[in-house]
């Protein structure tokens, strides 16, 4: 019986080198046509140049944790840098907003964190501080993330939401914004 079970292993152990082996040969398929395959080439000065300065418009909800709505659009401008598929950059924007609790003009300063996903599409985080810049007095650290994708050589479009934390007594925020911006 002992003789059997070495008898086992060894052949065993054949079949698994010997399947190995032949797992690891090349497979050829010849082609019948006479025609050279063409092989897309990855062209450096077709991606989009997300470094620079640039500046655009967006419409935007933004909501509080009671229910309260407001709408409106602004105006932002930045500055980004790309280090190989990172993108890190700050920037500004001012909105005014209209709703159910009033109007009200808001201002913000975010700073951008993120990745190159594709050529023409950047996700990052964001964070920094914004307030309301008449009355009522509010501020708040805001904290999110968003998408933006390039449309043309200069263009892209942006999906962003941002989270409100208000600085002392209020309510949290919740902002959602769609924009265009133009890279110089």
């Amino acid at each position: 019986m002992q003789r059997f079970g070495k008898l086992a292993l060894a052949a065993l152990a054949t079949i698994v080198s010997v399947a190995g082996a032949t797992a690891a040969d090349v497979v050829t398929v010849p082609t019948s046509s006479p025609s050279p395959i063409q092989v897309p080439v990855h062209d450096d000065d077709a991606s989009f140049d997300w470094s620079g300065f640039y500046a655009g418009i967006f419409g935007t909800v933004q909501t509080s944790e009671e229910g309260d709505a407001q709408y409106g659009a602004g105006v932002q401008a930045g500055v980004n840098a790309s280090f190989d598929f990172y993108l890190v950059g700050a920037e500004v924007a001012v909105q005014g907003l209209t709703g159910e609790v009033g109007e009200t003009t808001y201002g913000q300063i975010l700073g951008r964190a993120g990745l190159i996903v594709t050529d023409d599409v950047a996700v990052y985080a964001a964070g920094g501080f914004g307030m309301e810049l008449g009355a009522p007095d509010e501020q708040d650290y805001l904290l999110g993330a968003g998408v933006e994708m390039s449309v043309t050589d200069s263009i892209s479009l942006r999906a962003q939401y941002l989270h409100g934390f208000p600085v002392q007594d209020g309510t949290g925020q919740n902002q959602f914004s769609i924009g265009a911006t133009y890279h110089f």
